[in-house]
């Protein structure tokens, strides 16, 4: 539910907060330095400040930093604000070598990277503090069984403070439903509800000037991007396919290309180096581990990982999925799989046009078979390439489940844009540093994340046709 933090007013003084923490920690930085404003090194900074504050605009609107809510730990906070200020000095220093500002010196961007990591911890914080004073306002919950169980959890999160919320049954009579619309601020609609109750619910909400939020269903993704068409006087909606417009495809097909050819080049010492250590570890094992995924279209592919397991694992065990302190796991691998590292192959498969950068995760060709019996749309998903990151892993969570995932992919795919793919890159960064979304994530002899969900219970309102 939103808060008070989520509104214009807040996110304006947040962001313009955090824009002045970066001011003072460049003037603190240059009394730690020089104790106090050398005049040749002074003019440099003045001369960069619009960059660096346009700099920093850039990165703050990219992270979010302003948009705090009552669920923010300080462990959220910290996390987004080191990696956005880490992006923030590196692109401060390449602007003052092009811009010829040489007298501003890198220390004084490093002294103030780190000030302004704790400055805008400390305003974050104490904003934060001062907001959870309020009430977050009252929610009713509409929806049965155990969607109705999981939407209440997610609405009475522990930080939330100050929420109440109601929970009535779909089948609640809507004389009903309308007295308890004037009793709350926000109605909260879960995805089993049919479409007739959906609608007559939403329009009473209107009728009573509350907010409504909804769980979308496969039509309500379908007519998200709709357009308006008019038919002679007639008004119609337009409603195009999944999948990419061939100058979509274009552009993102050449930034594939350029991104993964160049990160292929500046990580070949980490491969190298990931290389001679699986090679130490096990001189007689493979270094790649290659697997058959489906990819757009379904066509088949062989992915590429490094291998972080012992010698057919999977042979011993069989598909099963790693625990936190899996014997089969190598020591080297432990490593890798912590960092990451297992995944830069795929940059290979990204260079040869199997894969994309950002996309719905490949799996198995058994696992999707699977899923696709349960979510009959599931398809729709390998209507693109997939991708190493996607926008269900920088949503979600590894305990998130299938058809949740599977929203925040077809949301992908139907809002494709490359600025939506630049954004989801920069903030794969966060995924490295948060366990939530990486805890008990995939062997390389395993199904993909959402294979630990097949078995779950099927939702019935991505089945309504």
């Amino acid at each position: 539910m939103p808060d008070n933090s989520g509104s214009r007013n807040h996110k304006l003084i947040i962001l313009l907060g955090d824009l002045g923490c970066i001011l003072a920690a460049y003037i603190v930085a240059f009394y730690i330095r020089y104790g106090g404003f050398p005049q040749e090194n002074w003019e440099s900074f003045v001369a960069l400040l619009p960059w660096i504050l346009l700099i920093g605009l850039f990165f703050i609107s990219v992270y979010e930093l302003y948009a705090l809510s009552r669920k923010n730990t300080i462990w959220d906070v910290l996390l987004k604000i080191f990696v956005a200020v880490s992006f923030m000095a590196f692109l401060t220093m390449a602007a003052s070598y092009l811009f010829r500002e040489f007298a501003l010196p890198r220390s004084i961007i490093l002294i103030a990277s780190i000030l302004t990591i704790l400055f805008m911890v400390f305003w974050k914080m104490s904003y934060l503090k001062l907001i959870r004073r309020n009430v977050v306002g009252k929610v009713l919950l509409i929806g049965d069984g155990e969607e109705a169980k999981k939407m209440m959890d997610k609405a009475t999160h522990p930080m939330l403070k100050g929420t109440r919320v109601r929970h009535i049954p779909t089948d609640t009579p809507i004389e009903l439903i309308n007295r308890y619309f004037r009793q709350v601020d926000y109605v909260l609609l879960c995805p089993n509800i049919s479409k007739e109750e959906k609608s007559q619910i939403i329009y009473h909400a209107m009728e009573c000037n509350k907010v409504v939020y909804v769980i979308p269903t496969l039509y309500e993704l379908l007519m998200q991007r709709s357009q308006v068409t008019p038919l002679e006087d007639t008004l119609a909606m337009s409603v195009k396919p999944f999948g990419l417009t061939w100058d979509e495809k274009l552009i993102k097909r050449t930034f594939d290309i350029v991104a993964s050819g160049g990160m292929l080049l500046v990580a070949s010492p980490l491969l190298l180096l990931t290389t001679l250590l699986i090679k130490l570890e096990s001189p007689r094992g493979s270094i790649i581990f290659k697997q058959e995924r489906l990819g757009q279209n379904d066509q088949p592919f062989m992915m590429y990982k490094f291998r972080s397991m012992i010698e057919e694992a999977e042979k011993i065990t069989g598909p099963t999925l790693a625990t936190e302190n899996d014997d089969r796991i190598t020591k080297v691998g432990k490593w890798i799989r912590a960092t990451r590292l297992d995944e830069l192959p795929q940059l290979y498969n990204v260079l040869k046009g199997d894969m994309s950068l950002v996309g719905p995760r490949p799996e198995r060709a058994y696992f999707i078979e699977q899923l696709a019996k349960q979510y009959y749309h599931y398809s729709y998903r390998n209507t693109v390439k997939p991708g190493i990151t996607g926008y269900a892993q920088i949503m979600g969570k590894y305990s998130t489940e299938a058809d949740d995932k599977l929203r925040f992919d077809l949301y992908y795919i139907r809002n494709y844009s490359f600025w939506l793919d630049i954004i989801i890159l920069l903030k794969t960064f966060m995924v490295l540093f948060d366990k939530s979304k990486t805890e008990g994530a995939e062997n390389e002899e395993e199904e993909e994340e959402r294979s630990s969900s097949i078995e779950k219970k099927k939702d019935p309102t991505f089945d309504n046709r």
